[in-house]
């Protein structure tokens, strides 16, 4: 019998992190049970800082009373990873997929989601590689464009990427990205020497190449308006 290659796509706009860690929540416990199929959430989200499980607080360079100054949220989550930051124009991918179905241990899963930003870069004529020893995401040089975290819990995948399609990179400043000093962050449409689509058509592009990388051929797309 073949692996089950079917992908369910909620295209969600932007959602509030507290709400899309609930949803995450919600539907990484429906795959467990096999209630649903292997879903991806395509989002953005409002000024948002997070930290992963390791709760490295150091590379956060001002008060939170600062973030909130500026209208950004903190967040302590279960992933791995370090600080990040997550706002508007980002394209942010959530996979609740089982890796046990499609054969994936997490190095590989990893290797698998950085692949798909590198593949989206390249549409846009941008030359990315993984990260090397010590870094983490994906990079063009030596400048950061996206960021990877994840949470793996009986086999079944939540959190995801983040890729920087042309974001506010001020906010980088108030943070030690991925606890990597003296690393630039860049974003697609600085490194690009196109003219970008819409916001809506890059996170397209980013769904197919991820559709494409991890094999589906079943794939269904939602606009979702609200959380269920």
């Amino acid at each position: 019998m073949g692996l089950p290659r079917r992908l369910e796509v909620w295209k969600m706009g932007i959602v509030n992190y507290s709400e899309a860690l609930k949803l995450q929540e919600k539907l990484s416990s429906d795959r467990k049970t096999n209630q649903i199929a292997d879903t991806l959430l395509s989002l953005q989200h409002p000024p948002t800082y997070t930290l992963g499980k390791r709760r490295t607080d150091h590379n956060i360079l001002v008060p939170e009373s600062k973030l909130k100054s500026i209208g950004a949220t903190l967040h302590y989550t279960q992933r791995g990873g370090d600080v990040t930051f997550h706002g508007p124009r980002q394209a942010i991918l959530y996979p609740i997929i089982s890796l046990r179905e499609l054969g994936l241990g997490a190095r590989k899963y990893v290797e698998k989601l950085e692949l798909t930003m590198i593949d989206l870069a390249s549409l846009y004529g941008v030359k990315a590689r993984a990260g090397q020893t010590g870094e983490t995401g994906v990079w063009v040089g030596q400048r950061k464009i996206g960021a990877i975290g994840v949470r793996i819990s009986s086999g079944i995948t939540s959190h995801g990427l983040a890729f920087n399609v042309d974001p506010d990179l001020n906010y980088f400043k108030y943070i030690v990205p991925c606890g990597i000093v003296d690393k630039e962050v860049t974003s697609l449409q600085r490194e690009t020497l196109q003219v970008l689509p819409s916001d809506e058509v890059v996170h397209d592009h980013l769904i197919s190449c991820f559709v494409r990388t991890f094999g589906y051929a079943d794939v269904v797309w939602k606009n979702v308006d609200s959380l269920p």
